[in-house]
Formats: structure tokens, sequence, C-alpha cells
């Protein structure tokens, strides 16, 4: 997942900046590095992070860059670049050319602010932010039929952006109206339509953090429960939004960074990284809401901080550097274990006995045709010869020869094979369910005392507003009885949002099929093969 991270926490409605952008497919980053000469001029450096072994290109122009500009890397690794200018930004594309670097003037933006959203998921387009006074202006800078051109106008003053779909159609903002920031959705599919997506309470400020399109994890930061905290819920879930005691530390700030993606259906047990600071300086956390404990790590020395991905195997990539090493990535193999919740056996309901089906009727055999006996051969008359004793001696003669007796018209085709009657047999049985792997005693305990003291006081939840997207199919919808309540995260452990239907086996099986007899079927008078003559 594509990850742009804050360098001021505590501001979260604030444009963002990151100190490395990560292309939305992870195989290229970009950021504005630093010269070692005594001006510390600026210039852009692209990273490729998809080979065996890290390396960085600089990107550097005629003249440095400002240390305002924005850098967006593409799948193709090809860089965006949107620089200010005066009264407008400048949107060009920077790719390796050789010995130096080539770039594409794209066009340019009049606006007094342009703020660049995360990557599209497609990684090939790049959208921006333009605020107002009263609307905000989407921009596609990059991947629409000419150069920039605006795509919606939304009311109110935008801010954030999260990516809800793998598709980049559905966008999620958090908006600033009437006094109140709330999460919505921008359908870009429809011309920027616009729903809502969070509202907990009417009086709440709710924004957007993370989301997880192929999970439905969100992470949220919210006041309803007093106090700007940070909460999770599911996408398209009528369960309320939890804001557990764990993500909320004394004396440190807590910024989620990356998730880990592909994970079906499984948003309890999807990974996300933190970024902590504190007094004592910048360090990492990982959490996942099946163990519910932030597990806590030393950052690794030169971090890009707020910068990283997960991949989908459970590994968290971290991009550092350092003076020894200008462009490195540090990977840590799944630094927390999931402990799989116990699974509610429910007994098997008596099936009903499957009853057999109807015998087959046998069906009669044709009756047999009357065999035709083929003509007899008939002999030709001969004559008879009256014996003379011979006078003298005889001359030699040949043996008189006989002809052939004709053959007969009739021909044998061989022995008739009987039709095969439908197959007999039971069917095939059904399939059975896998069983569940159930975590050790030891892990399954100290998971225990580890929840029993972590999700308690404040830790509450709400609901996810209702409201669908435009053409979007996301529901989101709150009950009666939680409606503008707080619900405190309780301690229980089965908290998964989609459960599998156990297959039932069948009491017994039909009777098997009584098969064909066989059938005789002779051969036509019509139909058969005459004999050579």
């Amino acid at each position: 997942m594509t990850i742009c991270a804050t360098e001021d926490a505590t501001a979260p409605a604030r444009p963002h900046r990151a100190t490395l952008t990560i292309a939305a497919d992870g195989s290229y980053a970009a950021r504005l590095a630093r010269h070692d000469d005594a001006a510390g001029s600026w210039f852009p450096e692209r990273w490729t992070l998809s080979g065996p072994e890290p390396y960085a290109v600089p990107l550097q122009g005629t003249q440095p860059e400002e240390p305002d500009s924005a850098l967006l890397p593409l799948a193709d690794g090809r860089v965006l670049i949107a620089r200010r200018v005066a009264d407008r930004f400048a949107v060009s594309l920077l790719y390796p050319a050789g010995p130096g670097t080539g770039e594409l003037l794209l066009g340019a933006v009049e606006a007094p602010e342009l703020t660049l959203l995360p990557p599209a998921p497609d990684g090939t387009r790049g959208y921006a932010l333009a605020p107002g006074a009263q609307h905000t202006t989407l921009w596609l800078l990059h991947g629409g039929a000419g150069g920039p051109e605006p795509v919606a106008e939304i009311p109110g003053r935008c801010s954030g952006g999260v990516w809800l779909d793998r598709a980049g159609r559905l966008l999620a903002l958090d908006r600033q109206w009437a006094g109140r920031t709330k999460a919505i959705t921008v359908d870009l599919e429809r011309g920027g339509e616009t729903g809502p997506l969070l509202q907990i309470t009417e009086d709440s400020n709710d924004r957007l953090l993370l989301a997880d399109p192929d999970s439905g994890l969100l992470l949220v930061r919210s006041d309803a429960p007093g106090q700007d905290r940070l909460g999770w819920g599911v996408l398209g879930s009528r369960l309320p939004v939890r804001f557990p005691e764990c993500l909320h530390p004394v004396g440190a700030t807590v910024t989620p960074f990356a998730m880990q993606p592909r994970q079906m259906l499984a948003p309890e047990s999807c990974a996300v990284a933190f970024r902590m600071d504190g007094a004592h300086g910048t360090w990492l956390g990982v959490w996942r809401p099946s163990v519910r404990q932030l597990r806590q790590f030393p950052a690794p020395q030169g971090w890009l901080t707020g910068a990283g991905l997960w991949t989908a195997g459970g590994e968290l990539v971290l991009p550092y550097a350092t003076a020894a090493e200008p462009c490195g990535v540090a990977r840590v193999v799944s630094p927390v274990r999931v402990v799989e919740p116990p699974r509610v056996v429910v007994p098997p309901q008596p099936v009903r006995a499957v009853e057999s089906p109807q015998q087959v009727r046998t069906v009669e055999p044709p009756q047999q045709a009357w065999a035709v006996e083929p003509a007899r051969a008939v002999a030709p008359p001969v004559e008879r010869v009256r014996l003379v004793r011979p006078v003298g001696p005889m001359p030699s003669m040949e043996p008189v020869r006989l002809p052939a007796p004709p053959r007969s018209p009739w021909k044998l085709v061989g022995p008739l094979r009987p039709v095969q009657g439908p197959p007999s047999g039971p069917p095939s049985g059904l399939p059975g369910a896998m069983p569940a792997e159930a975590p050790s005693g030891a892990d399954a305990g100290a998971e225990a005392e580890a929840d029993a003291g972590t999700d308690t006081g404040p830790d509450a939840g709400a609901d996810i507003a209702s409201g669908t997207a435009p053409g979007a199919g996301v529901s989101t919808a709150s009950t009666p009885e939680n409606d503008g309540g707080i619900v405190p995260d309780t301690g229980e452990t089965d908290n998964r949002s989609t459960s599998s239907a156990q297959p039932c086996a069948a009491a017994g099986e039909p009777q098997p099929i009584t098969e064909h007899p066989p059938l005789c079927r002779p051969v036509p008078l019509q139909q058969a093969p005459l004999a050579a003559r």
C-alpha cells in the first residue's frame, strides 16, 4: 500500500508532507535529497525498490529545487513533480536520460495551494487538491487526455486523501463544512459525486487516516470519545467504530502510516504500522485488531520517518539513509504473531434423510426379427456319360475343372453389441470442513493477560455514518441503539466480522439405480451389406 506520512502528526488536517513517497505497487519511491555542499540545495532522487538491492538515481535539473516541491513516483519509473512558480504550479515528469535527467512539461495549475494525493492504485495517474475559500478543486495532473485538467469541484475545504478500492474509482477526503470535519467519498467515474462516509456523532470531527481496500479495515481519528483519539472500523459494516486504549498511549503521539494488504475479508488480522513520537525521539509501533496490543520497536538508524510499506506476506519494509549507506531498506518479517480467537463450535443439526430415487422402469428389448436363411446354392445339372472301352492308347487329357458354387449373398457382420445402460452406484460424498488451527496454550495465555489490561477505560466505539457513495456500493449505516453513543471495546476474543458456514453431511445415500438390461438391436435387411460378386 502506498504511504504518504505526515511530518506533523499533531495536525492531521494540514496537507501532509512526505519524506519519501512510495509508488502504488512498491516498485519505486521518490524524495527530495540534499547536496553535501555548503549551500545544502535540494534535488529529486528516485529509489528503485523492486530489484534484489535498492539503489538511488539523482534527477538533478539545471537549477536546485525548492524544499516545498512535491514528488509523486509512478509505476513506470517516472517521477511527477509540482513546483511553485509565482501564483501557479508547474507540473512536469522527470526520468533518467543517460547521464542526465529528462523532463517533460505537462502544464500548469493556477491555484494558491496545491497538494498531491497518494498515488492512484493503477500507478499511472496523479491527482492533486487545490483548496479554496468556498470549494476545493480536484485536479488530474497526469493520466488524462492532455495536460492537467480539473475533475470536480467539491464544496468546502478538503484535505487528506485515501483510496478505497483497487480500481482507483472511490476516493475518501476530509471535508470541513459548517464548522465540522467529516470524511466523504468522491466517485471519480460519476463526475466527482460526493457522499458521506464517516459520521460518528453530529457534532464530532471524524477523519479517515488509512484504509485497506482488500480487508476493509479503516483507521480513523475522531473526538467523539471526548478527546481526539484513534479508532478502527470496517468499511461497509454495521458494527460501531472502536477506540482501543492501547492506541492512546500516554506521552506519545501515534500516527499510522502502513497497512498490510491482501487480507481478504479478515480485517482483524490486518497489521498496521505506526510512527510514535515522544520526548525520547521516534520509534515504531505494530498493532493488529485481533491481538489488541500495541507492540513497540526501535526504528532503524537513518529511517526516513513515516515512510514504509507492508507486503502481502507480512513483511514490513522501512527505507533508511545513512552516511555509510545512502539508500537502504530494513525488512522485518512478521514482528507480531497472530493469535486466532477460539471458534465457537455449534453442534450440527439433525439432517433429514435423503429419500432414495424411484426405481427406473426397465425397458423391454425389442422383439427379435425373423432370421432369413440365405438361398441355397444350386449345382448345375450334370449329364450322364456312358463309359466306352478305349480301342487304342488314350491321349493325355487335362482334368476337367468344375465351376465353383456361387457364394452366399449374405455376409456375417459380427455379433450385435448390447446398449449400455446408465451408470450405477452411490453419488460422491460431501466435502468436509478443514479443521481450524488452534493457538498454543502459552501464546493464548500470554495474549489473554495482555488483553486484560489494554482495552479498558475510555475505550469506546461509535457507528460509521449511514450513507452510500453514488454508484460505489459502499454501505455505512448506524443502528438506532448506538446512534450518537460510544460503545466500549470489551475484552472479547471473538470479534470476527465474517463467519464461514460448515457444510452438513447427508445422513443417508440414495439407493443405487438399477442398470438397464442389454439390448439386442438386429440389423435390418435393407442395411445389410452385400457380398462381393
